[in-house]
């Protein structure tokens, strides 16, 4: 068998750090190395900046090129960022060191909506250097368009979509919170929206762009609204303090239309303790078509740990993929990765 895969992580954060812990307890990989955009972390163990026990005998560096060029990893995980213009430069660093790449950027779901020259340079890049880059994650990335898209599977026909994702943003730190609208007033966050420092939930014109491709459908237009989630009740985390009459959170909506009708409509409200005024959390896809398909799920599919796990277990679906830019929903559906990572890989010179 070959040696251990070696496997680079872009971020330290809370989605960073988690893959980094999740990384070094599977067999077969080994974290080659980290790379970091704060520099006053350079130089740090990477045990001690994530609050491991103990240190893992692997330093920090903002210096990505040197990383990739020293420690020249088969695949890289991004966890840095969530737009397509924030993720572009790394990205292309990556590919241009013959690394795959796996990246959790909401927008690197389907950068080709929004971004259509950037997905087509990263994809020709990727192309030259015979190399595969996937966006994924809880959402973007899976519950809200590849188990959509998988549910369909069953259907003769589909007449339309409607899925809602009901989650808790207590586990969410300051820069989540903020891009919710969370603990401000109802006025703030209508001028929030306008302004677009609260974005809501970033995604959802690319969950619906990779179902529209899977199933067939060109869509015409997607408007999408944001609404405030108005809390009744007093609710706290370690970063936020809210009020009654102030915002816990916000519904954000998308829908796409086809022909004049709407035929996808997303749904995604989400806020601070939910329970704290009886809402259960959850995930629900209903399709109307031949047959109607109803899925549920209570409570939410956690987003962090669904994040993470998807960004480790697709590693050897990306690795045995053809090269290119690609969505999730081009490769073969994600499972869990409880063995030797180095027995699921079979293609590029790599496993037995």
């Amino acid at each position: 068998m070959q040696d251990r895969l070696r496997v680079v992580v872009l971020g330290t954060g809370r989605m960073g750090s988690g893959i980094i812990r999740l990384l070094i307890q599977k067999q077969g990989m080994e974290l080659a190395g980290v790379y970091g955009r704060r520099a006053d972390r350079a130089g740090t163990d990477v045990g001690k900046a994530i609050g491991l026990e103990k240190e893992i005998g692997v330093k920090i560096t903002n210096d990505l090129p040197g990383l990739l060029k020293k420690t020249k990893p088969f695949i890289a995980i991004q966890a840095t960022c969530s737009k397509v213009i924030d993720a572009v430069d790394e990205i292309k660093t990556i590919l241009n060191h013959g690394a795959n790449l796996i990246s959790i950027a909401e927008e690197m779901a389907y950068p080709a909506y929004g971004t259509p020259e950037i997905a087509e340079q990263i994809h020709q890049l990727a192309l030259e250097k015979k190399v595969t880059v996937l966006g994924t994650g809880i959402n973007p990335g899976f519950v809200l368009d590849l188990l959509v898209i998988a549910l369909t599977g069953v259907c003769f026909k589909v007449e339309s979509i409607t899925a809602k994702r009901i989650n808790d943003l207590s586990p969410y730190g300051p820069s989540v919170l903020t891009t919710q609208g969370v603990g401000i007033a109802p006025e703030a966050f209508k001028k929030g929206v306008e302004d677009g420092s609260v974005a809501g939930h970033i995604g959802f014109p690319q969950s619906i762009s990779m179902i529209a491709k899977a199933i067939g459908w060109k869509i015409d237009t997607i408007e999408q609204t944001l609404e405030p989630i108005v809390s009744k009740v007093k609710r706290k985390t370690p970063f936020v303090k809210i009020e009654p009459g102030l915002t816990a959170g916000c519904t954000h909506t998308a829908v796409a239309y086809m022909n004049g009708k709407p035929v996808i409509r997303l749904i995604h409200p989400q806020q601070v303790h939910p329970h704290l005024e009886n809402v259960e959390t959850g995930d629900y896809i209903e399709i109307k078509g031949e047959p109607n398909v109803n899925f549920s799920s209570s409570p939410e599919i956690p987003g962090g740990i669904g994040t993470i796990a998807l960004a480790v277990n697709m590693i050897p679906k990306v690795i045995n993929s053809p090269p290119g830019l690609k969505s999730m929903g081009e490769l073969p559906v994600p499972a869990a990765m409880m063995g030797d990572v180095r027995t699921l890989i079979k293609e590029r010179g790599i496993g037995q």
